[in-house]
Order: structure tokens, then C-alpha cells, then sequence
């Protein structure tokens, strides 16, 4: 019972300093006008209670850029939902997308001393007695996963790992998403149209789903095999004793 306790007092505390984050994000990129429609201005501290003109960008940028750089300082998550929103002409106006587009999902690599950790946890060996070489130098690092190159019994491999905690700050953020998706649809003249609730809730199920890289690995083999007659379609072939949830092995 305790141990729950501190869960939700966690909990609590996690969403309430995220909460300001986005407040303060919006507000520092020009979106007062969502701000205190939605409730927000009770996460800022009084400092930030001072009239919103001081901390709105420059009148030059225009509104989707204003979006654009506001769902980049969010993080992951809101990056994420710019993309697929960006794949959407049905509900985002053309101006959106063209600027939601240019959303790039790199971010700079986790250590790599926690890329071993996470493998050996994973995989419950060491990692040299996995690999015979394990790269310390990521190949690629996006919001989700980091690659590295290792070599497998004599074979080049590559070794997609899930980024630390990323979990945890994804599923708080869905849960601070599907909140605002909400308000809007009742408090923002307009939003209903876009149907914020429906897409966030099309979104959360995607990016669970990129969560778990077995998942990915599941959707690999599946392609492969539908392509095998296919002599140009080349598709890595999941290495299965050494790919988890967490941990994916492609040679």
C-alpha cells in the first residue's frame, strides 16, 4: 500500500512539472491564446504570470512555424505527433503541414555505457560474451532508439536499443495529450473539428507500438516474407534469441 502511495505521489509530481513544461513551452512560443482557454496558467510560476506579450516569438514567425518550434522544445512525444499530424491534409491545413514536415527525429545519443547496461539486462549475459565486438559509437540515434554496430559470431550486426526511461516520459506526456485533447474539443471554438481526442488517441496506439521493438521485429519478418520472391527488396533478418521488447538484433 505504501509502495502505491509513492507511486501516485510520483505520479503527481511528474505530471504537475510536465504540465508547467508545456505551459511555459506554449507560452514562450506564442500560444497564449491556448494557455489560459485551457486551463494552464495555474502550473506557472508567478514569475511566468506577467503579461504574455514579454515571452511571445517574434510577430515575424508565422503561427505553424511558431507550432513547428514549440512541438520540437516539447520533446519526443510532441515531435512524434507533428509527424503523423503532417501526413494528415484531411484535418491539418496546408501551411501546418508543410512546416510539420521539417520535424526531424534526431536527438543526441544516450551514453553508451547505458546502451550496455540495457543489453545486458535484457539479454542476461554480458555484453562481449553476446558480441564479439559491440560499437561504442552509436550509428543512429532518434527519439525512441539508438544503433549500434557490433559483429556476431563473425557477422556484421546492427543492435537497436530503446532509449532509457523513454517509456515513462512517453506514457506521461500520452496522458498529458489525451488532457488537452479534451479541453480543446470543449473549450477551444473550432478544435472540435479536428477532433483532437480521436487523433491523439490513434497516435497513442502508434507510438506504444514503436515502443516495443519485438513489435518492430514481428513487422520485419512479416515484410520479408511477403518480398522473399522479390530479388530487390533486401529486409535485415531479426536476430530472435537476442531481440526483446527492448533490445533488437538485425543482421
Amino acid at each position: 500500500m505504501l509502495n502505491k502511495r509513492i507511486g501516485a505521489i510520483s505520479r503527481t509530481y511528474r505530471h504537475f512539472q510536465r504540465y508547467r513544461e508545456v505551459a511555459t513551452i506554449l507560452l514562450k512560443h506564442g500560444f497564449s491564446d491556448l494557455v489560459t482557454p485551457l486551463g494552464l496558467t495555474r502550473y506557472l510560476t508567478p514569475w511566468h504570470r506577467t503579461p504574455w506579450r514579454q515571452y511571445g516569438e517574434s510577430p515575424a514567425l508565422t503561427r505553424p512555424q511558431r507550432l513547428r518550434r514549440a512541438m520540437e522544445a516539447l520533446g519526443p512525444t510532441f515531435v512524434k505527433l507533428g509527424q503523423m499530424l503532417s501526413t494528415r491534409p484531411d484535418i491539418m491545413p496546408a501551411t501546418y503541414i508543410a512546416e510539420l514536415a521539417k520535424l526531424q527525429d534526431t536527438v543526441p545519443p544516450f551514453a553508451s555505457e547505458e546502451a550496455r547496461t540495457i543489453v545486458e539486462a535484457e539479454l542476461k549475459r554480458p555484453v562481449l560474451s553476446l558480441f564479439e565486438h559491440f560499437g561504442d559509437q552509436p550509428l543512429a540515434s532518434a527519439s525512441i532508439a539508438q544503433v549500434h554496430a557490433a559483429t556476431l559470431e563473425g557477422r556484421e550486426v546492427v543492435v537497436k536499443i530503446r532509449r532509457p526511461r523513454i517509456q515513462t516520459t512517453i506514457e506521461t506526456d500520452l496522458e498529458i495529450m489525451a488532457d488537452l485533447a479534451s479541453l480543446l474539443e470543449k473549450l477551444v471554438e473550432g478544435a472540435a473539428f479536428l477532433e483532437p481526442v480521436r487523433v491523439v488517441g490513434e497516435f497513442s496506439r502508434v507510438i506504444r507500438r514503436e515502443l516495443d521493438l519485438s513489435t518492430e521485429a514481428g513487422n520485419m519478418e512479416r515484410f520479408a516474407a511477403n518480398f522473399a520472391d522479390d530479388p530487390r527488396i533486401r529486409v535485415p533478418k531479426v536476430v530472435r534469441r537476442l531481440t526483446t521488447s527492448r533490445v533488437l538484433t538485425m543482421e
